[in-house]
């Protein structure tokens, strides 16, 4: 998926990448899902093929497809997510797109045939849909919500809720309206609007009673002892009470769409939560950094640069290809000789190890074979669990353990662990391990490796106040009421409170022998939520969210 397209990719445990709606979802059920919560056109119809399991008979979108989904649905529903044992209770499936798109349709007729499969009282859907507000007057036209509502029940779904995306909340009578020519009572129209932080969303959906709307459809029961209090005060309320303000300059490559970096944002936000700072995310486009831009764009040079040098703390994320690598390469430059809070993130740490090799090291062609593969000091390099030339699932995916070489470091201290940290990967290339004696001898400390020993996933710079980088990526694994230690380092090291807070956690823990139970935040369905935030763009315009209650859980 193209970043500038679709947003970043979302790795989860078990290697499997999808979409960044599977990213909200963890975050804000505080669940780990799998690559078997994420289904596309013909997954699983492909395999049975494959099996032979359709010899003699001519596959077909109906049934085998249709099919395909149905029994996909119910399998997947089945496994817990929330670390919890026996059968979940509900599962929640996004439909995602458009009602009416060509790639969508397998998925409708699924779900239709699904309805019956399940029975009543055990199907409940949610319909996403735009009010938008025309002209400077700025009435709320239902037309788009209507007609997508009567395409909907054409392919035989019919909408349980709506959930209105608008800018304002819905006047009476526009409800109203809507109930009226959607099919559905008014007080099953909910009004979506914006507001000021995406966590008063469950707030608001609570407060028009969707919660025991659903649960009565279902035949769910404890809705009305549902209590919100802590999240209100500890997320929705402290978020927009922050004042004291923290500036972090990312030097990204994708800066156009800040989808493209939506779980290192939420990281940073989790981590302002926990150190009670206002965040501030000043975009900084790696290529203006460059002395080519200086040339042909000052003005834009001359910004990225400012921000850099204003910002209490950087962040260089995770990216591909070469486009922007140089101007990365100065920022953790600045950050090194500076002594500005760094930290680093897959490409980050890798040119991070770049710049120290070229600047302290005085190797001046200092690079990464995938960006210069005749470089006569290659500082990372390909190291094979796949293959060069072919891109497609060779990467190094999914959950990996992290082996702490010692709990005199910053990362020690703050995950808390003296053994190690299991964090999540996407990448093909690593710091080369015949170099690492060398740049340790100099002041670069390698304090996390692979199981091997020949992997670097941790290093801090000696004598530096907060500079860390990781070859994984910490983000993908960041909560609200936990967030990632290493974004909670560098938030707390670039508002002046990393020594304050290690003073108090000198002596990491010992690494657990196994992952302890993960605690739901609440059973509510929140599909489709993902752009609420000050008037965002709309995730999946019209789209239908499906839930349904067979015994399971979240999917």
């Amino acid at each position: 998926m193209s970043p500038f397209e679709h947003g970043e990719v979302f790795v989860l445990d078990d290697g499997g990448e999808a979409d960044l709606d599977l990213g909200n979802y963890e975050r804000f059920l505080d669940i780990s899902l799998s690559k078997d919560n994420n289904l596309t056109t013909g997954k699983s119809v492909i395999a049975r093929e494959r099996r032979g399991d359709y010899l003699g008979k001519t596959v077909q979108v109906v049934p085998h497809i249709t099919d395909a989904i149905q029994d996909w649905i119910q399998r997947v529903a089945h496994i817990p997510v929330d670390g919890r044992d026996g059968v979940p209770d509900v599962c929640v499936i996004e439909l995602g797109g458009t009602v009416g798109d060509i790639e969508s349709m397998p998925f409708i007729e699924a779900l239709r045939q699904f309805q019956w499969r399940v029975g009543p009282g055990n199907f409940c859907v949610v319909h996403v849909s735009l009010v938008p507000v025309i002209g400077v007057v700025g009435e709320q036209k239902t037309k788009p919500t209507q007609q997508s509502v009567a395409t909907l029940r054409s392919l035989g779904l019919n909408p349980t809720l709506l959930a209105c995306r608008s800018s304002e909340p819905l006047g009476e009578s526009v409800k109203e309206k809507l109930a009226m020519f959607c099919h559905v009572p008014v007080n099953q129209v909910l009004t979506m609007h914006d507001v000021s932080n995406i966590w008063r969303v469950p707030l608001m959906m609570q407060a028009q009673g969707a919660h025991l709307t659903i649960s009565n459809i279902l035949g769910l029961k404890g809705a009305e002892k549902i209590n919100l209090s802590h999240w209100k005060a500890g997320l929705a309320d402290k978020w927009d009470n922050l004042r004291q303000l923290v500036k972090i300059a990312m030097v990204g490559k994708y800066t156009d769409l800040s989808d493209a970096y939506l779980s290192v944002i939420k990281a940073l936000q989790h981590a302002c939560l926990a150190a009670n700072r206002k965040l501030q995310i000043d975009w900084v486009e790696a290529s203006h950094l460059e002395p080519q831009t200086k040339a042909e764009d000052s003005a834009a040079y001359d910004a990225a640069w400012e921000k850099l040098h204003n910002a209490d703390g950087i962040l260089v994320p995770g990216g591909f290809g070469n486009r922007g690598v140089e101007g990365k390469i100065l920022a953790a430059n600045y950050a090194r000789v500076n002594d500005r809070p760094y930290l680093g993130i897959c490409l980050g740490m890798q040119i991070a190890v770049i710049e120290f090799a070229r600047n302290v090291l005085g190797w001046a062609e200092a690079n990464s074979t995938e960006f210069d593969a005749a470089t006569p000091n290659p500082t990372v390099v390909f190291m094979p669990e796949g293959s060069t030339t072919h891109k497609g699932g060779t990467m190094r995916l999914g959950s990996r353990r992290t082996l702490l070489q010692t709990v005199d470091c910053i990362s020690a201290k703050l995950y808390q662990k003296e053994e190690y940290v299991d964090e999540r990967h996407r990448h093909r290339y690593e710091v080369n391990p015949e170099l690492v004696p060398l740049l340790e001898e100099h002041g670069l400390r390698f304090v996390g490796r692979d199981e091997t020993g020949t992997r670097m996933e941790i290093c801090e710079l000696a004598g530096h106040r907060f500079f860390v980088a990781a070859q994984f990526h910490p983000e993908f694994k960041s909560r609200p009421f936990k967030p990632s230690p290493l974004f909670l380092g560098l938030i707390l090291a670039a508002s002046g409170k990393l020594d304050t807070y290690l003073s108090g956690k000198a002596t990491p823990v010992a690494s657990p022998v196994r992952p302890g139970p993960l605690k739901s935040l609440s059973s509510l369905p929140l599909s489709s939520l993902g752009s609420l935030e000050n008037g965002g763009s709309l995730d999946g315009h019209l789209a239908s969210a499906v839930a349904a209650k067979l015994n399971f859980t979240v999917g």
